[in-house]
């Protein structure tokens, strides 16, 4: 990492103006445990190059991983609206993960559903909200986007053991027998499985 920072720094001498470039060192910065110094950099990756979508979300995910979640969801906003990226609900999905480290539900949930409004099948947002709604204790919500997420996507076994447990919570013995049994079917040797074992 010293040699990739006196690189780009060198880089940098020749040609200020790229982003790419800035938010390189920043991530090098963050290697190196310099925060102060990763901060500017990313500063001047956005500065030189308002329009880089990879500078606006690196930034964000900076700024989520310092704790700076007001910071970090400005730059996922701008990172979400910009015309060259056409991936946003990545984008939503990931604000949404940081908002609920903040932590500040409702904002997470918006960014997730706004995700879904793009892409109404992507995995990751339903898979979040489920995880949501049964932190919270809306069984029924985390039921709904567990069915939504399950009917597109190939789960793991920690989707099957949330399924299990959602279904727990409703007193729905039928449904949570049946994932339990998938569950056990398809990853015989998770440490979800043994603890369905385990408890039966």
């Amino acid at each position: 990492y010293d040699l990739a920072r006196d690189r780009l720094k060198q880089s940098l001498e020749f040609d200020d103006r790229r982003a790419i470039t800035w938010y390189t060192l920043a991530l090098t910065y963050e290697q190196l445990e310099n925060p102060r110094l990763a901060r500017e950099s990313y500063e001047q990756a956005v500065r030189v190059d308002p329009g880089n979508y990879d500078a606006q979300n690196a930034y964000a995910v900076f700024n989520c991983r310092q704790g700076d979640f007001d910071y970090a969801a400005r730059y996922f906003d701008r990172a979400s609206r910009n015309e060259k990226k056409d991936r946003a609900w990545v984008t939503l999905t990931n604000a949404g993960v940081c908002m609920v480290q903040k932590p500040d539900v409702a904002r997470a949930e918006s960014y997730f559903r706004s995700a879904l409004e793009l892409r109404p099948t992507y995995g990751e947002a339903l898979l979040q909200l489920a995880v949501l709604k049964h932190q919270n204790a809306d069984y029924l919500g985390a039921r709904a986007f567990m069915e939504r997420f399950l009917s597109q996507n190939a789960p793991s076994a920690g989707v099957l053991f949330l399924a299990v447990q959602i279904e727990a919570e409703l007193g729905d013995n039928t449904a949570r027998r049946q994932y339990e049994t998938r569950l056990i079917r398809e990853f015989p040797e998770s440490a979800e499985a043994r603890r369905v074992l385990e408890s039966s």
